[in-house]
């Protein structure tokens, strides 16, 4: 396993052509802007035993999407790192716990979104679904609120309003 670094100044993330092979490298707080290239991603919902998933809110400080409610946790795959190797690691990281049952759900989702500033996300995104080992304990640099949802009442919180709720989870909730 290629443990990437945690702090972003020195997390590198995988650089993409537009059929998704990779090209190079550039550290992660390089990347996000008004241009960003296509990268590497990878998002994960986490379930529970009830079928529910758990929910984050996205820290003040992040500095794509701040303060957004979104699917359980994302991140970048470093040179090398498998992206299941890369889920697996940033649970420690942001939830502060493990996670198992790291499974493949839309291993080809792909998206491009625009915040209201003009940062662009553009993401090779592989999404799984993983189940936590343990209490979560968030970084609070990452996570500043977490609620556990059925995927019912999720879409039926999403049909009312979906502001509150990050681009990419909205389009991952209608293909799940």
């Amino acid at each position: 396993m290629t443990l990437a670094p945690a702090d972003p100044a020195v997390e590198l993330v995988v650089l993409l052509t537009d059929d998704g092979t990779p090209c190079g490298t550039a550290p992660k707080a390089d990347v996000h802007h008004t241009s960003t290239p296509l990268h590497l991603a990878f998002s994960c919902w986490v379930f529970d035993d009830a079928g529910r998933t758990l929910l984050t809110r996205r820290a003040a400080v992040k500095r794509t999407w701040p303060g957004v409610w979104t699917n359980s946790f994302c991140g970048h795959p470093g040179p090398g790192e498998e992206p299941a190797e890369a889920v697996a690691r940033r649970a420690v990281q942001e939830l502060g716990t493990p996670v198992t049952a790291v499974e493949p759900q839309l291993p080809m989702f792909r998206y491009r979104a625009v915040m209201h500033d003009g940062t662009v996300e553009n993401e090779i995104c592989p999404v799984f679904s993983a189940r936590l080992d343990g209490e979560l304990d968030p970084d609070p640099s990452e996570v500043d609120g977490s609620r556990w949802v059925s995927l019912e009442q999720l879409r039926a919180e999403v049909a009312a309003d979906p502001t509150p709720f990050s681009p990419w989870m909205l389009l991952q909730l209608r293909e799940l």
